[in-house]
């Protein structure tokens, strides 16, 4: 069997994930938990960490890099925030080495944007934009990394110019659970990209931006005068939430710029159906994947073979 060479950490505010990387480069071993941030300031991040290493049978020695909510002010070790605009090739080099641990341990920064009109802060997403920016190639890139808070990234040259999260999912959440909508999709189940009201929705949205808290309410109106059913109810909120995302992001992207959909599972479809509704042909690359490559090249260039 391979030896491994060094582990990678995925870790959120309610999740962990952990690789284990062998010396040609393949993951040898994972593991996936439940015990992100909010679990690991209570039980201890070096204790979770161990742990997970120990039940891979990882090597005492080994080095981890890791990205995501450790670093932040408030976990493990603050890994603070690299300012854009800011080359990616940057990111490795403002790692900070976690103090007092056994092994080699490195966090990774995020990146802020200081913009008094525009302030925003991104933790892990960073790495993923890392990793998916080697197939994306020279020129001007519009990056969408969906998510409870997705981000855009104003990418050129390898050099973030800057980013804006929208809080598309925690908004659909709230809406659908909390207001006078979610009344009208009670019950409902999942939806996916083909569904015509969302598309509508979507499209409607983003030519429409003036009239987003108008379409929003048709959620409801839709269903005491046109029948709309719960789960049509459901997607025409969704679409219009994800088509005011988009709108808002095209409007900050330098003219001529790709799209790029670093995403996995359901969010890529949908998202991937929403922009081919507007005409737009996003590359697509998987965000386990994204995240992975990230961490790998921030490992090779932290403990070259």
């Amino acid at each position: 069997m391979t030896a491994a060479s060094y582990a990678a950490v995925d870790w959120g505010t309610t999740s962990f994930r952990l690789w284990l990387v062998g010396e040609n480069g393949d993951v040898i071993g994972e593991r996936r938990s439940g015990e992100g941030m909010t679990t690991a300031v209570k039980h201890g991040f070096s204790t979770i960490l161990e742990t997970h290493l120990a039940a891979l049978a990882a090597p005492a020695h080994l080095p981890v890099i890791v990205c995501g909510m450790a670093g932040a002010r408030q976990a493990w070790m603050e890994a603070g925030y690299l300012d854009t605009p800011a080359p990616l090739s940057g990111i490795v080099g403002a790692a900070v080495t976690v103090a007092d641990a056994n092994r080699d341990i490195r966090i990774l920064p995020g990146l802020a944007q200081r913009s008094e009109q525009h302030p925003d802060v991104m933790r892990g997403e960073e790495t993923q934009l890392l990793g998916a920016a080697g197939s994306l190639g020279n020129g001007n890139h519009l990056v969408c990394m969906p998510g409870t808070h997705s981000k855009w990234v104003r990418l050129t040259g390898g050099v973030v110019e800057g980013f804006s999260t929208y809080m598309t999912g925690e908004l659909f959440d709230v809406i659908s659970k909390h207001s006078i909508l979610a009344q009208a999709m009670v019950d409902a189940g999942a939806f996916g990209g083909e569904n015509k009201s969302f598309l509508d929705a979507v499209a409607h949205a983003a030519r429409n931006p003036a009239m987003a808290t108008n379409q929003l309410f048709t959620v409801r109106s839709g269903q005491l005068l046109h029948a709309l059913s719960a789960l049509d109810a459901k997607a025409r909120l969704s679409g219009t939430l994800i088509g005011l995302e988009i709108a808002g992001a095209l409007s900050s992207a330098r003219a001529g710029s790709s799209v790029c959909l670093v995403a996995s599972g359901p969010l890529a479809a949908l998202y991937q159906s929403a922009l081919s509704t507007l005409d737009l042909k996003p590359t697509i690359i998987d965000a386990d994947d994204a995240v992975r490559r990230g961490l790998a090249a921030a490992a090779r260039s932290l403990w070259p073979a």
